[in-house]
């Protein structure tokens, strides 16, 4: 079984958006590893700088002054951004899908004195009716999902807004994948991101249709073996537009990035600020 585990993931071609069902970010090693990246204030590893959230939280600001403003943060990890939004003065809630992140996120809220509400959940499960005035969801997240999951999100994220409240998205474009090929990379470590013990992971790059990125590492250690696929997809200005009215929001605008940066078709992100009206 062991060896057949090692051989299935390059023994056919991977669906797409096809999942191994491994919960990585529950996995308590990498949850950890992810953690650490997060908190980490000069990489983007898994939240951007620290400097660049600073100023993506004055530009939020700017687009909705907290005034005691209701805001849901999709995606929260362990607070960085709520934390800091909470500082601004909006009422911040956070829902993530790694107990890790979330545990983190309630023990620092609660040493602080902060009010911030979380949430361990799905946030495809949330069940929200005119509750926030914002609505967030960053860090190019949205384009792991697979369509129909999008729409499903984008119809609970209008729902879960009040009359004239705004949702705050970013996705990837294919300026990003410019240099993404399909490859098969192999490296040994000793300890490392995905394992506390030596490991050897094998990453598979591949380009699928209708700009779908697959990066699958399969993970080998001495008794053991997970392939874990990550899938993102990259979106012209034009097809998010789309998603976002279908799901009925009204006034669409775009910027470069989530600081306000101006949109640019050369960006490797696209930022879109959707009303409900």
């Amino acid at each position: 079984m062991y060896y057949q585990d090692m051989l299935k993931p390059f023994a056919q071609d991977t669906a797409p958006y096809e999942s191994t069902g491994i919960p990585f970010w529950d996995d308590p090693h990498i949850a950890q590893s992810m953690l650490a990246a997060h908190l980490s204030p000069d990489s983007d590893g898994a939240s951007r700088r620290h400097d660049f959230i600073r100023q993506s939280v004055d530009w939020i600001a700017s687009l909705q002054p907290p005034d005691g403003k209701s805001l849901l943060d999709l995606g929260c990890g362990p607070g960085v951004y709520a934390e800091m939004l909470d500082d601004k003065g909006y009422r911040v809630t956070g829902i993530d899908f790694s107990q890790n992140s979330i545990a983190y996120a309630r023990q620092s809220a609660e040493e602080k004195g902060k009010g911030i509400c979380y949430h361990y959940q799905d946030y495809l499960a949330m069940e929200y009716e005119n509750a926030f005035d914002i609505a967030m969801l960053i860090y190019c997240d949205f384009g792991v999902l697979p369509p129909g999951d999008r729409a499903r999100l984008l119809r609970k994220v209008y729902q879960a807004l009040k009359p004239g409240g705004i949702f705050i998205i970013d996705t990837f474009t294919q300026n990003q994948y410019t240099s993404f090929h399909d490859a098969l990379e192999a490296a040994y470590e000793p300890a490392g991101f995905w394992r506390a013990e030596p490991y050897l992971c094998l990453k598979r790059k591949k380009v699928y249709p209708e700009a779908l990125y697959l990066e699958q590492y399969t993970i080998i250690t001495q008794g053991d073996c997970q392939t874990y696929n990550l899938w993102n997809h990259a979106f012209s200005k034009e097809e998010l537009a789309t998603d976002l009215k279908r799901a009925g929001f009204g006034v669409i605008d775009f910027y470069g990035d989530v600081a306000g940066a101006a949109y640019t078709d050369a960006g490797e992100t696209s930022c879109a600020v959707g009303r409900k009206e």
